[in-house]
């Protein structure tokens, strides 16, 4: 159904190009603009559990160059929850104290996420230069610019491909927003609050947020368990009798 309505949205811009160009066809252009769209669920977000995101860290050879790079990158993305236009855009400028990091998301709206001690020394570790230049990328290829978006989504898919070599749980196709749905799960999980998530993750509405608690099969559990344990319908075990000390004395004397 959403491959329907993207190729719907191209019609759409399409044809009111040509009505653009052609106003005596607004009658039978208007009947194809008028189409419209079909509702449908979104489907339920994926995201990785801990441990296999801990898989995944370990893949990057942290003895070279690129494999430091590759493990700041999978980290940094996973510890903020960021976009991947958020990342390659991210300049050494916008490493704070705190530690922290500038992010400039969606119409130029701006946060600041925290960061790991592990994450800021993993940064540090596949630095080229020291001290850097604050206009530089933080991350970057070969060639001293900064990472693309594919370029991103390339070096995922190749670490994935070789962490799942040795545990199958990784996916071989990891993109940038599985880690930042695996984010969002994870401070779920910790028991953050959604208002909190929503500021590290920088939606403009809670609601889009909400979506990854009702998602969840483990914090539903959770909240199941406490709804019956609420209840008060739980059976309650006998409990088992054991003889006082006086009387084992007294049947050890017999």
């Amino acid at each position: 159904m959403s491959t329907r309505n993207c190729r719907l949205a191209a019609l759409h811009s399409f044809f009111a190009h040509v009505l653009r160009r052609n106003p005596d066809q607004a009658a039978r252009l208007s009947r194809i603009l008028a189409l419209p769209s079909k509702r449908h669920p979104p489907a339920p977000p994926r995201y990785l559990d801990p441990p296999v995101v801990q898989a995944l860290l370990r893949a990057p050879s942290r003895e070279t160059a690129s494999g430091r790079r590759d493990y700041a990158l999978i980290l940094f993305l996973y510890n903020t929850g960021a976009r991947v236009s958020e990342v390659i855009a991210v300049q050494h400028k916008d490493l704070l104290p705190g530690p922290a990091v500038h992010l400039v998301g969606k119409g130029k709206k701006e946060r600041v996420c925290p960061l790991w001690p592990e994450a800021v020394a993993a940064i540090k570790a596949q630095i080229r230069s020291t001290p850097a230049d604050p206009e530089t990328p933080l991350f970057q290829n070969a060639r001293g610019h900064a990472l693309s978006r594919h370029g991103v989504y390339r070096i995922l898919g190749q670490q994935a491909a070789v962490a799942h070599n040795t545990d199958a749980r990784v996916p071989t196709n990891i993109s940038p927003h599985l880690l930042r749905h695996s984010c969002a799960v994870a401070l779920l999980q910790a028991g953050v609050d959604l208002v909190t998530i929503r500021d590290q993750l920088g939606h403009v509405s809670v609601s889009t947020t909400s979506r990854y608690a009702t998602s969840n099969l483990m914090l539903k559990c959770a909240a199941l368990e406490a709804f019956w344990t609420a209840t008060g319908m739980t059976s309650r075990r006998p409990k088992r009798w054991r003889p006082s000390h006086s009387l084992t004395n007294f049947l050890g004397s017999i």
